[in-house]
């Protein structure tokens, strides 16, 4: 008779633990790759019910609006952002933009006729009005003089009483570009303005994205709003500035604003936006981190090294000014304000008395030294009166709302682009201030010690 063998179970399953152990161990590694390899890493959900809808607008192929677009490599985020269903949202935003109430006590503004702007008030004169005491002091934030729009765009701009999206092209620098992933209700309280001057004017009608007899301009969902820019600054830089830092004078009626510069392409619904890094954090703004730099004076010497401002001279006399009145390097004592420079492309605000005190503050500042926003920026935060409930979201947060473009340098026709700089040449005040900033003998001193670690005071 044959003899019978039993089969034998390999010795590898016969243990549970080994077993258990090993698919453990793949099913970690699968996660592990998928996530880092998944296009959905630290993308802002919303509730996958809502309405998105359709583009509204599409470009001309010689207006190419997907030119030039900047990469980025960044796989992982240390701080996303997860959004509420988008029909709450819309609710509460619209309860609170009719509950005045939320947005008091309102700020007063000094009235009155000046040569420009903003008035141009001597450095001692700005700081005087950093200390807020009490709802009688009257505080300079621009319309000193009248800002050239025509009457029917004046009037759309006050009629608009919820949230508004403002961007600004002048000097033909920029393209337009469309926001993407609106939901169905965004129009109804939502206002997209872009304000532009007459070069821009003239590469629109070279496009032929807009007629060139109509009275009012649209172009997809932004309305385009021409300023008389001759009549304003000469510096093309710092009329784009007004609108930026001066949104809630120009929309006094409006709850929320969305600053984007035109270089940018926002991919989140506005509504979204405000409530996920305003409403939800009770802050009166919401601004990215830059992705290099904590301290001042690094972006102080970075605009003078990359020549992002051609006067030296002025650069210097700028961080002085601030050093003498008490400018300090970011440390901890600062949280929780995390550094002292933003990335000041995307700024989100509820315009109450925190956030509009901020932006006067800091215009009368561009005004009185230039239009790069990021110097002043924490001089103005810490020193001012009351403090500002600020939310300096991470760089990749900033990444998956927009997408950023390069400048458009091509200029339309024979129209030379305007100097970004003060009315001397560039290369005059480049060669005298050899590029960069000479401030160790000076008395921002103590603030490049601590800077770089070298104090013990």
């Amino acid at each position: 008779m044959g003899k019978v063998t039993a089969t034998r179970t390999p010795l590898f399953f016969q243990s549970k633990l080994l077993c258990i152990s090993v698919l453990y161990l793949f099913t970690t590694l699968f996660l592990a790759f998928y996530r880092s390899v998944s296009p959905t890493t630290c993308l802002f959900r919303s509730s996958p019910s809502d309405p998105i809808q359709s583009p509204l607008f599409y470009y001309t192929s010689s207006y190419g609006e997907h030119k030039y677009a900047i990469t980025t490599h960044r796989h992982s985020c240390s701080s996303p952002v997860f959004f509420s269903d988008y029909g709450m949202v819309v609710g509460e935003i619209h309860n609170l933009c009719t509950n005045f109430s939320a947005f008091l006590p309102a700020l007063r503004y000094l009235h009155g006729k000046a040569d420009t702007f903003g008035g141009n008030f001597e450095t001692q004169k700005r700081l005087s009005y950093f200390n807020y005491s009490n709802d009688e002091i009257k505080v300079p934030c621009g319309l000193l003089k009248e800002f050239p729009v025509s009457d029917s765009d004046r009037i759309a701009m006050e009629s608009c009483n919820g949230v508004v999206v403002v961007s600004a092209i002048f000097n033909d620098h920029d393209k337009i570009r469309q926001p993407v992933g609106l939901g169905s209700q965004t129009l109804v309280d939502t206002c997209f303005f872009m304000f532009i001057d007459d070069i821009t004017l003239q590469g629109l009608y070279e496009h032929k994205l807009i007629p060139q007899n109509s009275p009012d301009y649209k172009v997809g969902v932004w309305r385009i709003v021409k300023v008389f820019s001759e009549k304003l600054y000469e510096n093309p830089a710092m009329n784009g500035v007004i609108p930026k830092y001066l949104v809630h004078r120009l929309f006094p009626n409006s709850k929320f604003s969305i600053w984007i510069d035109a270089k940018l392409q926002l991919m989140v619904d506005p509504l979204l936006l405000i409530h996920s890094l305003v409403v939800s954090k009770d802050a009166d703004m919401a601004i990215s981190k830059h992705p290099y730099y904590v301290h001042t004076m690094e972006e102080a010497m970075a605009t003078a090294r990359w020549k992002k401002w051609s006067d030296i001279d002025g650069l210097t006399q700028q961080m002085e000014t601030y050093c003498k009145n008490g400018l300090q390097p970011w440390t901890t004592d600062k949280l929780p304000y995390t550094t002292d420079v933003p990335d000041s492309a995307l700024i989100l605000r509820k315009h109450g008395l925190g956030s509009n005190l901020f932006s006067c503050l800091l215009f009368n500042e561009l005004e009185g030294f230039n239009p790069r926003d990021q110097l002043g920026f924490a001089f103005v935060r810490d020193k001012m009166n009351p403090k500002l409930k600020l939310n300096m979201f991470e760089v990749e947060v900033f990444e998956k709302i927009v997408v950023e473009y390069r400048h458009n340098l091509k200029k339309t026709g024979n129209v030379k682009a305007v100097s970004s700089g003060g009315g001397e040449s560039k290369k005059t005040k480049r060669e005298r201030s050899h590029g960069h900033l000479v401030l160790t003998d000076s008395s921002c001193h103590n603030y490049l010690l601590k800077m770089w670690g070298e104090s013990h005071s």
